[in-house]
């Protein structure tokens, strides 16, 4: 690939195309740690993210009567929800994150999508609306960018933790269980760019969880806790958790 002001760019090869800048190696290893993204992958492989995958469905397949929307998944993370809501248009799907080893797990996994490293706070390597779907599931929102790239009649689709995701093992851990509902605040982002919330889902369900399952619901959590807290749960071999989702509908 190459820019205009003749910056060149190579496909790395596993597959996906490494756009990061130098501003965005504040660390080695930018984005999600191996141990987070391993221990996410684990999770999903799991199938514990099967209700919310039909959840979702009723928004991403829908059809465009232009035909396949171009799709711009932001923090895909290790690529298990592209191929599983996307799979008849991997040509129009490009996700985007800034774990190196979470981009090299998806574009194995689904090697006929697009998959890009780059830092998607800083600016999306998109011209301005031509994406038909924009999906930020758990991941990060750059409301302006995703104003800017989403096309007129194009879509929205955000996933964030509902108020009582992992309230036990939250309880457990800290000793305090906060029930903390945010989708509102997304909602207040979003119209200041000029997204309204054209609909709002709650999906939950209730697992059993093993001690394995239980130290990889730590570890992927954005709520990652310290080795303190993380050892109130030593001997706990098997928990009922609740896991929780707002879904969120945008349109123009």
């Amino acid at each position: 690939m190459r820019c205009e002001n003749g910056h060149s760019f190579d496909q790395a090869r596993e597959g996906y195309w490494n756009l990061t800048q130098p501003q965005d190696k504040k660390s080695a290893n930018p984005g999600d740690s191996d141990d987070a993204v391993l221990a996410r992958h684990r999770w999903l492989k799991r199938g514990h993210a099967a209700g919310l995958i039909e959840s979702l469905r009723e928004w991403t397949s829908v059809k465009s009567e232009s035909g396949p929307h171009s799709i711009l998944d932001l923090g895909c993370g290790e690529g298990t929800f592209g191929p599983a809501l996307f799979s008849d248009n991997a040509a129009g799907y490009c996700g985007i994150d800034l774990s190196r080893r979470a981009i090299k797990l998806a574009a194995r996994n689904w090697p006929e999508a697009t998959w890009v490293l780059a830092n998607a706070d800083r600016g999306l390597p998109v011209v301005d609306r031509s994406v038909g779907a924009v999906v930020s599931l758990f991941g990060r929102r750059p409301v302006k960018e995703i104003e800017r790239v989403l096309s007129d009649d194009g879509i929205c689709i955000i996933a964030i933790p509902g108020e009582d995701d992992l309230i036990e093992l939250r309880e457990q851990t800290q000793k305090e269980g906060h029930r903390r509902s945010r989708w509102e605040l997304v909602v207040d982002e979003m119209k200041a760019v000029g997204l309204e919330l054209s609909t709002h889902k709650k999906w939950s369900q209730q697992i059993e969880l093993d001690s394995e399952e239980i130290a990889d619901a730590l570890a992927m959590t954005y709520r990652a806790v310290r080795n303190s807290q993380n050892a109130r749960l030593e001997g706990v071999d098997r928990m009922n958790v609740t896991l929780a989702a707002d879904l969120l509908l945008f349109q123009r």
